[in-house]
């Protein structure tokens, strides 16, 4: 029998396990991505602020086009990224106010009210600033990352990523995030709406050493609907400090304030 009558089998069984070799490899390169994408998230987190406990202070200062800026000032304790409390320092008028994130359940406690108030993470603070920008900075545990694309900014490679939010509860429903390739330094953040409607931009800057590593010391949050309406946040005297559990409690906010 001739072999020409044998060649478009032998064509249609290579095609066949080409296509069933791609298929198998595909899932595993895809995996991979999945756990590269939650890798670059999670360390990128850790450069922006410890894992353990830590203090630091928070000034941040608001222009809006016409108006004299706006400054406040805010001393913040964290541990693990899932317990904070945010104390307003500055202006004097608010000193005293402090909020409590526990998991993503916030509470505002102000100085002339007894009990403490429930707050929306993606309540604005400040200017371009969330509740949830401050206390709660944890992409890692509130998002699940993907790997768009790579892109090359100034000559450094950069991974971008689309987090798209776990549930309702967090700050923003979707953010892109370029990150270094080479160190996992954060670069660029766009923040969006549940209606994909772009918020807000930041861009982290300034990497110096503080709290024991290079990190942003300045994130700078521009308003993408309103030209010219800009947050500049500035972190400094970072510290590791043992923070138990009881100061993560609501029974020990108003001594905390005591303290203060």
């Amino acid at each position: 029998m001739s072999f020409n009558l044998y060649l478009p089998r032998f064509r249609t069984t290579c095609a066949t396990l080409m296509a069933a070799a791609m298929t198998m490899l595909s899932t595993p390169l895809l995996a991979d991505d999945d756990e590269t994408a939650r890798n670059v998230v999670s360390r990128s987190d850790e450069v922006r602020f410890p894992r353990d406990g830590f203090q630091v202070l928070i000034t941040i200062e608001s222009t809006t086009p016409g108006e004299p800026p706006e400054e406040r000032k805010y001393r913040i304790l964290s541990k693990g990224n899932e317990n904070t409390i945010v104390q307003t320092l500055e202006p004097a008028s608010d000193r005293g106010q402090s909020m409590l994130m526990r998991g993503r359940d916030l509470w505002v406690f102000m100085p002339n009210i007894s009990q403490p108030v429930r707050l929306s993470v993606s309540q604005r603070l400040t200017g371009q600033v969330a509740n949830g920008d401050l206390a709660r900075a944890n992409f890692s545990g509130d998002y699940e990352p993907r790997i768009l694309r790579t892109d090359t900014i100034d000559g450094e490679k950069m991974y971008v990523l689309e987090l798209t939010a776990v549930d309702r509860g967090v700050t923003y429903a979707k953010v892109l995030y370029w990150v270094r390739q080479s160190n996992n330094w954060p670069h660029r953040a766009e923040f969006y709406s549940l209606s994909d409607r772009l918020l807000k931009v930041a861009r982290y800057e300034k990497f110096q050493n503080l709290g024991g590593r290079v990190r942003p010391t300045q994130l700078v949050m521009e308003d993408a609907l309103k030209k010219g309406e800009v947050s500049v946040l500035r972190y400094s005297q970072m510290t590791a400090k043992d923070l138990p559990d009881r100061v993560f409690t609501k029974q020990y906010m108003d001594k905390l304030n005591r303290v203060d």
